[in-house]
């Protein structure tokens, strides 16, 4: 399937007023979502959130973590309808600046084992594989393996 062509965006910086656009994404993109709960919960307890728009539409968002020098990118995403325009590079390149910014050394995540296409955006990056956490996503039928990732910057 050949990518759609790529478009105009802008990151800023995501924010409350945008939960109900956020829980949305999340519901078209996620077999099992991010709740509106888990959310609000990342958002009080301090992470940031990186927003993706077009023409002031949320298509996209990312949220980490800080933790001393490191930054932990918890949730990335493109909403369903956005996908193959390079909004998903767009995006990570804003965290991996972001991380930069903020003096971190290193960038880590977790990636479905079975999501390709996450996976292959993150190698292109420069992030390399350094475990593999058990049974770690649940799924409709289960649980699946978590790959671990790290970027150093």
């Amino acid at each position: 399937m050949n990518a759609l062509p790529k478009i105009e965006a802008r990151i800023n910086m995501l924010t409350l007023a945008d939960l109900d656009d956020t829980c949305a994404i999340e519901n078209r993109a996620f077999e099992r979502p991010w709740t509106r709960g888990n959310l609000v919960d990342s958002f009080m307890g301090g992470h940031i959130g990186l927003a993706c728009r077009v023409n002031h539409q949320l298509v996209g968002y990312a949220i980490v973590m800080m933790v001393l020098d490191e930054m932990h990118l918890l949730n990335i995403v493109i909403d369903p309808d956005w996908q193959k325009r390079g909004l998903g590079q767009l995006l990570l390149e804003a965290v991996i600046a972001l991380a930069r910014q903020r003096d971190c050394l290193t960038l880590y995540l977790e990636v479905r084992n079975s999501n390709a296409a996450a996976q292959k955006l993150y190698n292109l990056n420069e992030f390399v594989m350094i475990g593999v956490r058990q049974q770690y996503y649940p799924t409709n039928f289960g649980r699946e393996d978590a790959i671990v990732m790290r970027r150093s910057l």
